[in-house]
């Protein structure tokens, strides 16, 4: 994964400290963390017709599914990056729709996923080397 790549859209969404220091194992936690959370405040915000904020959390976490989506290295993470873009890009589209059908559930689907991948991500000893 290109970490300068997630960096530069994880800073575009917030201003979290640790970023500047951030190994590329954290930085992707990171922003799987501030995807999660910007889905969860989509449906809190659902849930109260706050139509705009709604939208923005949403617009928010699928520009941070986008940026970790962009940071595969296809070339390097073969079948496992292919596998994660297609993955990514199903994410994507499942917040789009949830926005337009203003549909908590799909909200849910696309958090579950997102939350199966940080646990795998978690997983992974973030001083391994390929």
């Amino acid at each position: 994964m290109n970490g300068i790549t997630a960096l530069k859209q994880y800073q575009q969404m917030s201003a979290h400290s640790g970023v500047m220091d951030a190994s590329p194992h954290r930085l992707i936690q990171m922003l799987l963390d501030g995807s999660l959370e910007r889905i969860l405040k989509a449906k809190g915000h659902m849930k109260q017709s706050n139509i705009a904020e709604k939208g923005e959390n949403i617009s928010s976490a699928i520009a941070i599914v986008e940026g970790l989506r962009n940071s595969l290295d296809m070339k390097a993470g073969g079948e496992i990056s292919t596998n994660l873009d297609a993955l990514y890009e199903y994410i994507s589209g499942v917040l789009l729709r949830a926005n337009i059908k203003n549909d908590p559930s799909l909200l849910d689907e696309a958090g579950r996923l997102l939350g199966e991948i940080k646990a795998a991500w978690d997983m992974i000893d973030p001083n391994a080397r390929p």
